[in-house]
């Protein structure tokens, strides 16, 4: 995944059920680095999400990509497991429902893809 023009940041970590605590810490960690904090809720929200459906793909790690732009936040959690069928939309609603203005999940060759675009 390559962002371009903007600030950004991404952790690799195990596949494992702590893993969406551990991204949430990383992720607000970052945003309050770059001087955001009114968001704190529903990027702690949107992250556990995000991680705990990459989690529950199977791989052996997950990595989560975070980019800021016009007081907005892209937060990606990427399964790194190969192979996957189409993505599962289901977790879209309960994306919206935590603030996310825009999300979306695919599958590519580097596994499944789940993300959210948060206003700050």
């Amino acid at each position: 995944m390559q962002v371009r023009n903007r600030r950004a940041a991404n952790w690799s970590l195990e596949a494992a059920p702590w893993s969406a605590k551990k991204a949430c810490a990383h992720v607000l960690g970052r945003l309050h680095e770059w001087g955001y904090r009114e968001a704190d809720v529903a990027a702690a929200g949107l992250t556990e999400l995000l991680v705990r459906t990459a989690v529950a793909a199977g791989g052996r790690r997950v990595s989560v990509h975070l980019a800021d732009q016009n007081r907005q936040a892209l937060i990606v959690a990427l399964s790194h497991r190969p192979g996957l069928a189409a993505a599962d939309t289901a977790v879209l609603p309960e994306l919206t429902s935590l603030g996310a203005v825009s999300c979306g999940t695919d599958s590519a060759e580097d596994g499944r893809r789940v993300w959210a675009v948060l206003d700050l």
